[in-house]
């Protein structure tokens, strides 16, 4: 073969040749084992009862293909080196590829772990404050792996070439005053950012918490490193720094468990009978799909010369159904006052004073 390239091609050598094709036949025969065992993990993966096989395999099936190709272009030039100015060039080119191929999988795997712990944690229930916490800390946790990892992919890249390695050290001598500057004008980022760190951690809200912040009330809808989205009951979002969570007081309703109790005021007149709409508010109540069975109440908790102040209190299972069942238990009480106790509405006493005629 050689002798045939000499006398047909004058001045080509064989080596590129055999570089090339024992490279190509490396990745087809990468591609082909890759696709046989993806094709049978997946086949195996959708006859078991749980999913956590099946997303795991949807994400790391495409960085193991290009991890496969590298390793089989990997042994391919080991097998049949190139020439020495072409070998330089692919050693950079690979120290640069290699690192971010790991950095790829690295990342499949952690949103994998992601995937599998929101599968497996529901918040659709009522009572879904551990689903709460588990989606929460690993939502911040992976955002703060996914940080590091790309910056760790980044720094093994740049080192993969020489000169950059050459001039680390002299860097690295005036990295203390550039450190304190940078430090000094991402201060507010890096208060997030840390505060966030603590979040994940410290747990002072979760997704989907009910929150009254800034005089709003809303769900916790997202939690990033350095803000939170919080969705007002309105369909409108509030972003909210995170070091605000852990610096100025806030309400969170879910904290310890969604179910909450709920609060109706009535005014009626101070001559009403309070036992007669005790008894009702209790048949109100009772018989509403929202209410959970725990709390029924009826109290006198102000009397004022014109009005007399009651306080339904009856509890629900979250803040939705708590606030739509205070609504109700006010329309249905107001509603049997005005027909069933007319004289218990409030109303104004005027006093004539007497007066003698001379």
């Amino acid at each position: 073969m050689t002798d045939l390239i000499n006398t047909y091609l004058p001045g080509w050598s064989i080596a590129p040749l055999t570089t090339l094709a024992v490279s190509v036949a490396a990745c087809a025969i990468a591609l082909v084992l890759h696709y046989l065992l993806a094709t049978l993990l997946i086949r195996m993966a959708k006859r078991t009862e749980s999913r956590v096989d099946d997303m795991l395999l949807d994400r790391l099936v495409r960085p193991t293909r290009w991890m496969a190709l590298a390793l089989a272009l990997s042994v391919a030039l080991r097998t049949a080196p190139p020439a020495a100015g072409t070998q330089f060039v692919t050693e950079r080119i690979f120290g640069l590829i290699v690192p971010m191929l790991f950095g790829w999988l690295a990342l499949a795997v952690l949103r994998a772990i992601r995937d599998i712990v929101d599968f497996r944690s529901n918040i659709a229930t009522s009572d879904n404050l551990a689903a709460r916490r588990r989606r929460t800390r690993i939502g911040i946790l992976v955002r703060i792996g996914t940080f590091l990892i790309i910056f760790a992919t980044m720094c093994m890249m740049l080192l993969s070439i020489p000169s950059v390695r050459s001039v680390g050290v002299t860097l690295m001598a005036s990295a203390g005053l550039a450190g304190l500057a940078v430090g000094a004008a991402a201060q507010p980022a890096l208060k997030n950012l840390i505060a966030g760190i603590q979040m994940a951690f410290s747990e002072p809200i979760r997704i989907d918490d009910v929150v009254i912040i800034e005089g709003e009330w809303g769900r916790i809808e997202e939690i990033r490193l350095t803000y939170v989205i919080v969705k007002i009951w309105d369909e409108r979002r509030l972003v909210v720094p995170v070091s605000q969570f852990l610096e100025k007081p806030f309400q969170n309703w879910t904290r310890e468990s969604s179910a909450l109790l709920g609060t109706a005021f009535l005014y009626v007149d101070p001559a009403a009978d309070v036992p007669a709409i005790r008894a009702h508010l209790d048949s109100v109540v009772r018989g509403h799909p929202k209410w959970d069975g725990r709390v029924i109440g009826l109290q006198v908790t102000d009397i004022k010369p014109e009005v007399m102040e009651l306080r339904a209190l009856v509890s629900a299972a979250d803040a939705g159904n708590a606030f739509d069942l205070r609504c109700d238990v006010r329309e249905a009480m107001m509603a049997f006052i005005a027909t069933e106790m007319a004289p218990a509405l409030p109303r104004t006493r005027l006093i004539a004073a007497a007066t003698r005629a001379d």
